[in-house]
């Protein structure tokens, strides 16, 4: 979707997402929530992981990470980076002084090498061209420090609610998912390293009692989403 395609459907946007995940009973705080949460419970296990952390959110749309990085990041400097201008001014609006907000005009990243301990994206690679992926890859490698790392949200094409999500949503007519073993693959090839899978979110709001399951359920490639890891080397 190019930039203007971004920019019509930001004013809207939170709306058309309510509507087109209402078939799992949730709403879209949740699955925003959840990945910063995800980060959360796998960067503490490292003591003082969270105090004083450089974020980056790329791909952060109208905002919707920005309130749960301030949650469970309260002391972070967090950098929101995006395509659209509308959505920027939107985020800025509803979370001005929680982030610092970038417009990233393609090519190259307006950013110094080697700043971040964390890099962030949600959704947003199934939006942009194939070829572009190990650049930006790269890109964003090249902005984190050393051993530093990069998690990756995508939707989960082997699963079938969320190809049906994704087929019947305004936004998401231009998607290309990405097979969670080429998006592995791309994280090898972009020069991080420890690279890992998991699959995430599993049962829908009317199975809740079942999510304490999920962590150990990873290794599933039926969950709706999956998360790519790795280390900036």
């Amino acid at each position: 979707m190019n930039r203007a395609a971004f920019d019509r459907f930001a004013d809207e946007y939170h709306a058309l997402h309510a509507q087109n995940i209402g078939v799992t009973g949730e709403t879209p705080d949740y699955f925003a929530e959840y990945k910063i949460r995800d980060i959360f419970n796998q960067t503490r296990k490292v003591k003082n992981a969270n105090e004083n952390l450089k974020i980056l959110d790329f791909g952060c749309g109208v905002g919707s990470s920005v309130p749960f990085w301030r949650r469970y990041f309260p002391a972070c400097h967090l950098v929101c980076a995006d395509v659209s201008p509308r959505s920027l001014d939107i985020a800025n609006a509803r979370f001005r002084d929680a982030a610092d907000y970038v417009l990233f005009e393609g090519g190259s990243l307006p950013l110094k090498s080697e700043v971040f301990d964390i890099a962030f994206s949600a959704c947003v690679f199934h939006h942009i061209p194939c070829a572009e992926h190990l650049h930006l890859l790269q890109e964003i490698r090249r902005v984190l420090v050393k051993d530093a790392r990069l998690y990756l949200y995508e939707h989960n094409p082997l699963n079938p609610l969320t190809l049906r999500a994704v087929n019947t949503c305004p936004f998401d007519r231009d998607a290309i998912l990405i097979p969670p073993w080429r998006m592995h693959r791309a994280f090898r090839h972009a020069g991080f390293y420890n690279v890992s899978l998991g699959f995430r979110v599993f049962f829908p709001r009317a199975l809740k009692h079942l999510r304490f399951l999920e962590p150990r359920l990873g290794f599933l490639p039926l969950g709706a989403q999956y998360c790519v890891t790795g280390r900036a080397s």
